[in-house]
């Protein structure tokens, strides 16, 4: 296992916390592995602050170029497929949509200090990719089925 990839079952933290903590010396991050949970990350909070500060960088030039440049829209749709090459399946001007909502997205989440609705963004563009790459999908999900088939439940009262 090398040290960016450290890995442990949570017990050995609670267990043997000094040793298992020592190997944060070793590695930026250490993954627990729980039987009872989602596996955790642990990682110390200057690492986890220089993550922060380098993700709001990386938005603030993104977001900056975006928008002060007349030819930067068209360089970042040029580089979205690189990127996320799952966006080649995108229709055009989906591309562009793409693009602004992850611009706009990545700001917003940059201003609270929470990535996760960035990431939630990045995986429905990508389902949405997937739909457009097969033909049978696409024409399955897009066709008129002709039925109606009643109001749709109000998600907020479903438990």
């Amino acid at each position: 296992m090398s040290a960016e990839n450290a890995a442990v079952n949570f017990s050995e933290l609670v267990n043997k916390n000094k040793q298992t903590l020592a190997r944060l010396k070793e590695c930026p991050r250490l993954l627990l592995h729980r039987r009872d949970g989602e596996d955790l990350v642990l990682t110390t909070a200057a690492k986890a602050e220089q993550d922060q500060t380098v993700v709001s960088a990386a938005t603030r030039m993104l977001s900056a170029m975006a928008r002060r440049e007349p030819g930067s829209m068209e360089l970042l749709l040029d580089i979205l497929p690189e990127a996320f090459p799952w966006a080649r399946f995108l229709p055009e001007p989906d591309v562009h949509a793409f693009a602004v909502e992850l611009v706009d997205t990545m700001r917003a989440a940059d201003s609270i200090g929470n990535n996760a609705s960035i990431a939630q963004m990045l995986t429905a563009w990508q389902h949405t990719a997937e739909v457009h790459s097969d033909p049978v999908l696409l024409a399955a999900l897009t066709q008129d089925h002709g039925a109606d088939y009643g109001q749709a439940p109000d998600p907020r009262n479903m438990h």
